[in-house]
């Protein structure tokens, strides 16, 4: 019993501190540098002691299983949970499928910020709808975009940074 303990142990540790490893990065590609410098903190103090338990005994190949399958679905499961936070901002560009859609003025009165620029594709003129969102929106806008317009080309960005523009309103 006190074998299998000790599998499980070094799985939960490789599980928690990969989830916080995944979770630092990204808070770190965002710029929250001072709340991935206490996740990694604790990040590597877990690390070590996970390490130390496989170090000890690296004759056991269950450790090393239990320490690899740790490792894996830790970055499982901090991609999961990062994506459930669902930090910062992304970007949405939209070209509508319809030459004439009214599509902006529709997203405009739901309450986004769009920006409408007017380029030119295989088959003529085209509007890009530009849309940043925090990124807990992004499911709602989706379905919208969807109800309005099933057959539109859709990208989405992570947003780095912004400033000024809608951001300075209040949204609905």
């Amino acid at each position: 019993m006190e074998v299998a303990i000790g599998y499980f142990l070094i799985f939960a540790a490789r599980v928690l501190d990969m989830s916080m490893s995944t979770i630092r990065l990204l808070l770190i590609v965002r710029g929250k540098r001072f709340q991935a410098a206490a996740i990694g903190f604790f990040e590597v103090v877990i690390y070590v002691l996970a390490l130390n338990m496989v170090v000890k005994n690296l004759d056991n190949i269950f450790n090393l299983l239990a320490y690899s399958l740790g490792f894996a679905f830790g970055n499982y499961v901090g991609s999961y949970v990062e994506e459930k936070m669902a930090l910062g901002h992304a970007t949405v560009q939209v070209i509508p499928k319809g030459k004439d859609a009214n599509m902006a003025s529709e997203l405009r009165n739901r309450g986004y910020g769009v920006t409408v620029v007017t380029g030119t594709g295989r088959e003529g003129p085209r509007q890009l709808l530009i849309i940043t969102v925090m990124r807990k929106r992004l499911p709602e806008l989706m379905r919208v975009i969807d109800e309005l317009d099933r057959d539109s080309f859709v990208t989405v960005m992570d947003t780095q940074s912004i400033h000024g523009g809608f951001w300075g309103k209040k949204a609905k």
